[in-house]
């Protein structure tokens, strides 16, 4: 015999019962019928990442991505480089990354390295838009230091002939302003090379005549927790940059390296946007030992999205460790 309480819950349940399937049903006659057809977006949230490097705060971003022929720009053994992207799921071209690096040291904003703007196509040039979209301005940009003056890093630097960073300092070695804003260079340059000379000399140029261009010609402090280092090879003048700060360290890699799926592997491939191959060669097994002896950040211009991570040893090459992904600047 049924209790009052056991009657109860099994009218209960009944009900219950009886309200899932009429809702069920209510969704059975409807599950047919499009609300709307909502469209494809097709684009990436803002291009910006951000963490601590002691007490700066380092803001990763992306000037945008560009197809590279990259089979026919290193120059390996026969079947090296197809080997390589298709280990990593990848292939010709291949889509890279150009990022840039904002530095705010509490003092100074510092941005290491410029951007394509206009000079590579319409897949980069958001650079500009990046540092906005991360909480800053252009007109607060202190210093800008260049790697290189190759245009994907230095194109940023105007736009429609103005200068984008009215207030900044543009710092680059010695070497590459003699060479890549030379007009004797640029006459003697082959026609399929002209274009990277005449793309630095109108971004550099509104900065050298407004006296905001400083250049250096040895390893040496830039601003207080930054220096340069000497990493030629790729360009006469391509230098690295060293963040230090309360112990902790990023070394800031401009052109080292361009393709992580071969040239970690195989350290001793080159590219050919190398002025000279066996120095940038050279340059790259020096400091790449360095680094993953010391298990130093690095921050890489051409490596995917944000580029920043850790190298580790294996082998006669590297492997290549990208920074966890936290939702904390710390």
């Amino acid at each position: 015999m049924k209790t009052k309480r056991t009657s109860v819950v099994h009218t209960q349940a009944t009900r219950l019962g009886l309200a899932l399937a009429l809702a069920l049903g209510s969704l059975a006659g409807t599950a047919g019928v499009a609300q709307a057809a909502a469209p494809m977006q097709k684009t990436q949230a803002p291009g910006w990442y951000r963490l601590m490097v002691g007490s700066f705060e380092v803001t990763a971003l992306s000037d945008g991505t560009v197809n590279l022929p990259v089979d026919q720009l290193l120059h390996a053994p026969k079947g090296r480089v197809a080997e390589g992207l298709k280990k990593h799921y990848l292939q010709a071209p291949l889509e890279t990354s150009v990022n840039g690096f904002l530095i705010n040291t509490g003092s100074r904003l510092v941005l290491v390295d410029a951007g394509a703007g206009a000079l590579f196509g319409p897949t980069l040039g958001r650079l500009s838009a990046q540092i906005k979209a991360a909480g800053y301005q252009p007109e607060q940009v202190d210093d800008i230091v260049i790697t290189h003056m190759h245009p994907d890093h230095v194109g940023g630097l105007v736009a429609e002939g103005q200068v984008v960073f009215p207030n900044a300092t543009v710092h680059a070695d010695q070497a590459d302003k003699d060479f890549w804003l030379s007009p004797a260079s640029l006459a003697a340059a082959p026609d399929a090379q002209k274009g990277f000379f005449q793309g630095a000399m109108a971004s550099l140029n509104p900065y050298a005549e407004a006296g905001k261009l400083k250049t250096f010609q040895a390893d040496g402090e830039i601003v207080p927790g930054l220096r340069s280092q000497a990493a030629h090879g790729h360009t006469p003048g391509h230098n690295v940059y060293v963040l230090q700060s309360e112990g902790q360290q990023m070394v800031l890699l401009g052109d080292l390296i361009h393709v992580a799926s071969v040239q970690l592997e195989s350290p001793e491939v080159t590219i050919g946007f190398d002025s000279d191959e066996p120095q940038a060669r050279a340059a790259r097994t020096r400091l790449f030992k360095s680094l993953a002896q010391s298990g130093s950040l690095v921050a890489v211009a051409h490596f995917p999205f944000p580029g920043v991570g850790r190298l580790r040893a294996m082998g006669k090459g590297f492997v290549w460790e990208p920074l966890n992904y936290s939702s904390q600047v710390k």
